[in-house]
């Protein structure tokens, strides 16, 4: 018997699903009319289309359902500490039907289900415990964690595997390569990876042969650590997996391979790019998680504030000039990027990109991505972009001498130029241009100002406590008028997975270029030079940046330290 009466494969109850949904405002007609015949085609559930085809939040259909057949929704906080009924209750069963008890009330027992149809299940347990069992709707994902977190893993995917256990996979027959990488178990197992990447937020998966295993770790708000150990009889299997959800070819293994992935998670969009090396002991495999729905394109939440803001702001508003955004790998350059331009994407302006690689499709934005290989490069393509009446332009990286000129040539001509470079303060992307040959007057008179810029961890806002202690660097500025009392600690809970921070925050310095700046610029000065006429000019330097944040219980004095490499 189905919740409530409903049958998500009979027609009549999709059709009463589907009006609740468009009420809601959740899907239009024509998604509505797309999932209509995915479903027809596929046979499956209307609500598991739905979700199979990102169309709806796997976490957002959990509310919409429990609304739906008038069901309680069940918050992860409402889960125990321990399992319930452990002796009971058995963790294929759970882990089969998805479903975790959330209370022991005497008389009833209040379970959590990710599918509120399957009446069976709660029947089954129901039967078995000899008393009512009342159902409320969790998100599979939060149950499927939950059930990790009280119960353990249960049986790897490695013991499933089989056939794998007997010895290192032949990594010479293609035809086996493929076999392997499309059963069952290394299916399941690689998107199984994929999932608990994303929702642990992870920005990268890094698959890692080592002599005796496969280490697979996660990197989390900028930190790596180790979620998997995988047996080496796996390592052919996982990584022949991956190459061909790429497109790669999973028969090359002497040479460097790059390819993207589109799937989707919990009914989440994502796209992953993948990127493989070989080493000495097997292909490195690293998965980029470009998370769309978890990027906000918006200077407040990356973390800019006050007059850094402000005047980042009045120099994207002029017509002309080149802005820089300079930092190393992963400090978040290109997400700024993207920021300015969803800033400056108005219905009256033409935009054009060129990028290594694209991480993220902008709507209403002429993107395009250099192929070295068939002579599209950064120079090619700006030097082709001109052509096309343009108003801003982004380049992904200013690596060569020839794109400097173009970038300039682009500026003197009325074009807004964004672009980034690999240095590690502001004043230091000047003096790196020039080392590059770009003329000192062209400089002068075309750069209008560099943003230098690195992520810090956030203090968990859950756990953090008033810091007990002031650091010995900070302790002579409490007599310059500093107030220390907002510092705060690391503490650590199961929000933050025990390490006291969640998320990130930028830190940054914007160099504006001013009379002083200009002046020493063509005087060739130094980086040092450069930086005190920035001083001078109003410029708050990246360190005191971070510090105001600490100051404000944002984030760390040693996380601050730690990024700037001042401690």
């Amino acid at each position: 018997m189905q919740q409530g009466g409903i049958d998500p494969t009979d027609p009549e109850s999709i059709e009463r699903l589907a009006a609740f949904l468009v009420e809601r405002g959740v899907l239009d007609e024509l998604t509505l009319e797309r999932a209509r015949r995915a479903q027809r085609q596929s046979g499956e559930r209307f609500d598991l289309v739905l979700t199979r085809l990102g169309l709806i939040a796997e976490a957002d259909l959990a509310r919409l359902l429990a609304e739906f057949l008038d069901l309680p929704l069940v918050d992860p906080a409402q889960l125990p500490e321990v399992p319930l009924l452990p002796d009971r209750l058995q963790l294929p069963f759970l882990k089969g039907n998805r479903i975790i008890p959330v209370a022991d009330r005497g008389d009833r027992l209040l379970v959590a289900i990710a599918d509120p149809f399957n009446t069976e299940a709660a029947a089954a347990l129901s039967y078995l415990l000899g008393r009512p069992v009342d159902c409320g709707v969790m998100a599979a994902g939060d149950i499927e964690r939950a059930l990790e977190r009280l119960y353990g893993r249960g049986d790897t995917v490695a013991s499933e595997a089989g056939a794998e256990d007997a010895g290192q996979a032949s990594e010479d027959d293609v035809r086996r390569l493929e076999d392997m990488a499309s059963e069952a178990p290394v299916i399941r197992l690689v998107h199984e990876l994929i999932t608990r990447a994303v929702e642990a937020q992870a920005s990268d998966i890094h698959v890692e042969p080592r002599e005796d295993s496969v280490r697979v770790r996660y990197r989390i708000d900028g930190e790596l650590s180790t979620v998997e150990t995988l047996p080496l009889s796996l390592r052919a299997a996982v990584t022949s997996r991956v190459k061909i959800m790429a497109h790669l070819n999973i028969a090359e293994r002497r040479l460097p391979q790059d390819g993207r992935v589109k799937s989707t998670v919990r009914g989440k969009p994502i796209d992953l790019r993948v990127s493989t090396m070989p080493t000495m002991l097997g292909e490195s495999v690293v998965l980029r998680i470009l998370d769309r729905s978890s990027v906000q394109l918006d200077f407040a939440p990356l973390g800019f504030q006050g007059a850094v803001l402000d005047t980042l702001k009045a120099l994207l508003a002029q017509p002309n000039g080149i802005i820089l955004v300079t930092g190393p790998t992963g400090s978040g350059k290109t997400t700024t990027l993207y920021t300015a331009l969803n800033l400056l994407n108005k219905a009256d302006s033409k935009l054009f990109t060129v990028e290594d690689p694209i991480e993220y499709q902008l709507a209403g934005i002429n993107q395009i991505q250099v192929q070295p290989r068939i002579g599209l490069t950064f120079a090619h393509a700006l030097r082709s972009i001109l052509r096309q009446d343009p108003d801003i332009i982004m380049v992904g990286e200013i690596r060569d001498l020839e794109t400097a000129q173009m970038a300039i040539q682009a500026s003197l001509t009325g074009h807004l130029v964004l672009s980034t470079l690999h240095t590690n303060s502001a004043a230091a992307s000047i003096t790196r241009l020039m080392d590059m040959g770009v003329d000192d007057y062209l400089l002068a008179s075309t750069l209008t100002g560099v943003l230098a810029q690195r992520l810090v961890r956030r203090l968990c806002q859950r756990c953090s406590a008033p810091a007990d202690e002031v650091p010995r660097l900070l302790a002579g500025l409490g007599e310059r008028g500093r107030d220390l009392g907002g510092l705060r600690k690391k503490v650590g809970c199961r929000a933050c997975r025990n390490t006291g921070y969640l998320g990130r925050t930028t830190i940054s310095e914007l160099l504006v270029m001013g009379e002083g700046i200009r002046r020493r610029v063509l005087e060739r000065g130094s980086e040092s030079a450069l930086e005190a006429a920035a001083i001078e000019n109003g410029m708050v330097t990246m360190f005191d940046d971070g510090l105001a944040k600490a100051l404000r219980g944002e984030t760390t004095v040693e996380e601050v330290l730690r990024v700037t490499r001042m401690g």
